[in-house]
């Protein structure tokens, strides 16, 4: 692969627009609540205006580029910061799913298995890890109920906090967290890392087609 591939979130492109119609539907309220008479009709307008600053901004803040794909590998970017994961370290990518009832469903991930979780562990800073802890704690309750086992994540949470060897290699404090929310996460899920369709600029389907045909075509 000569060239670089460049994934910037669709997402995005409307952060301008959300946090215009925030402030000015906030600026509305304002004015509804100082002439009195319009309260309802202020609270309602308050309430939409501050859900759209507050998502405004929050698009705005997340990376301009999510994922660079080169000769390397895939690079992932998280207003946390990034990781890289090398082409030689995937095992296998795709929309993640669970059972629910007597079919399938998808969740709102792409993610990657690992042939070994070591060289992320290596390279994530510890500020990432921090945020993709918390933001994927919904994952880990869907791992525990694939699981079917309160045991399983009871057990689990009671070794969060523990130091963590993989491959002879020892981790500790938030490292160790994640190393063992990853392996968490692949033993009930089937993957390691996780990240939200939200960031791509196709759908999920497609980007999963291009990162195959990119690692094929180095064999």
């Amino acid at each position: 692969m000569n060239s670089e591939v460049i994934i910037s979130p669709e997402g995005n492109e409307n952060g301008q627009v959300y946090t215009l119609i925030g402030a000015v539907g906030l600026l509305l309220a304002f004015t509804l609540f100082i002439h009195g008479g319009w309260f309802a009709q202020g609270l309602i307008l308050f309430a939409g205006g501050a859900v759209c600053f507050i998502l405004g901004i929050a698009k705005q803040i997340e990376p301009k580029v999510s994922f660079k794909i080169n000769s390397e590998g895939i690079k992932y970017f998280h207003r946390r910061g990034s990781t890289e994961v090398h082409w030689d370290n995937i095992q296998r990518i795709d929309i993640p799913r669970v059972t629910k009832g007597t079919g399938l469903i998808e969740l709102p991930y792409v993610a990657i298995k690992l042939k070994a979780i070591n060289p992320v562990l290596d390279t994530v800073s510890p500020r990432l890890a921090t945020g993709l802890l918390t933001e994927q704690r919904s994952l880990l309750m869907t791992a525990g109920a694939q699981a079917n086992n309160e045991e399983a994540l009871e057990s689990y949470l009671n070794h969060e906090f523990m130091p963590l060897t993989v491959n002879d290699e020892r981790y500790r404090g938030i490292l160790a967290m994640f190393g063992r929310r990853c392996l968490m996460l692949d033993e009930h899920l089937g993957y390691h890392l996780y990240m939200p369709i939200d960031c791509l600029d196709r759908e999920p389907e497609a980007f999963i087609k291009l990162i195959r045909e990119l690692q094929n075509a180095r064999k």
